[in-house]
């Protein structure tokens, strides 16, 4: 197991309330070993004017998924903050939901990179995002 807190995943919706990730209706669903796994629904929230899955909320969700599996790896008095993220989007998205699925490449005492998937409700593959975190001393900040 790669995790070094120990946060449920009430505990990380709890985290979230209040922000740009509960407001978009964004869960996290899953942990396990290695993966950390928040879900979206697609609603007038997190859509274009097609219809279809906004590209940014994609970004927002991968975003958010890596960067809770970041600050669940870091030391206590560390916290991540995301220095790079690019998306390719492979397969649109009309309704029901997508899921965020972050696997770490590479955990350092100082970064951290993570992969994430988005599939959506049949776990078609719709995105692959990576982002790269930068871990700061809470007191700097």
């Amino acid at each position: 197991m790669i995790w070094k807190k120990n946060l449920s995943l009430d505990a990380l919706n709890q985290l979230c309330q209040g922000s740009a990730v509960s407001h978009l209706g964004i869960a996290f669903c899953e942990i396990s070993g290695q993966t950390l796994t928040a879900r979206l629904t697609l609603d007038q929230r997190t859509t274009q004017p097609f219809g279809l899955l906004h590209g940014g909320i994609s970004a927002t969700l991968a975003e958010t998924v890596a960067s809770a599996a970041a600050l669940l790896c870091c030391e206590e008095d560390q916290v991540p903050v995301g220095t790079e993220l690019n998306i390719s989007h492979l397969k649109a998205v009309k309704q029901g939901f997508v899921a965020g699925c972050a696997t770490p490449l590479h955990l350092g005492k100082e970064s951290q990179v993570w992969q994430v998937e988005i599939t959506d409700e049949r776990q078609r593959l719709c995105a692959v995002a990576r982002l790269t975190v930068r871990l700061l001393n809470k007191i700097n900040a």
